[in-house]
């Protein structure tokens, strides 16, 4: 039975933690099939809040491991969704 697996990754310091979260999504790239990032702004300055989508592929070790490293940072909140084909 395949998977469908869909991170939903919030992060409420953008600029604090960016660096460490794109390092990370690139250390997994071949897992990603899909990455959609979105922040709120204001009349000027985008906010430090956002929401990143991740839609995930490949071998399941290697989305868990993601997962886990998202998760280890402070400032983000990670939920997902598990659709069974």
């Amino acid at each position: 039975m395949k998977e469908l697996r869909i991170l939903g990754v919030y992060v409420n310091d953008r600029v604090k933690e960016s660096g460490r979260i794109q390092s990370i999504l690139t250390k997994y790239g071949c897992s990603i099939r899909t990455r959609l990032g979105l922040h709120s702004m204001d009349d000027q300055y985008a906010e430090d809040k956002g929401l990143i989508v991740l839609e995930l592929t490949g071998d399941l070790s290697e989305c868990l491991k993601l997962e886990n490293e998202l998760l280890a940072i402070e400032y983000l909140e990670v939920q997902k969704m598990i659709f069974t084909k």
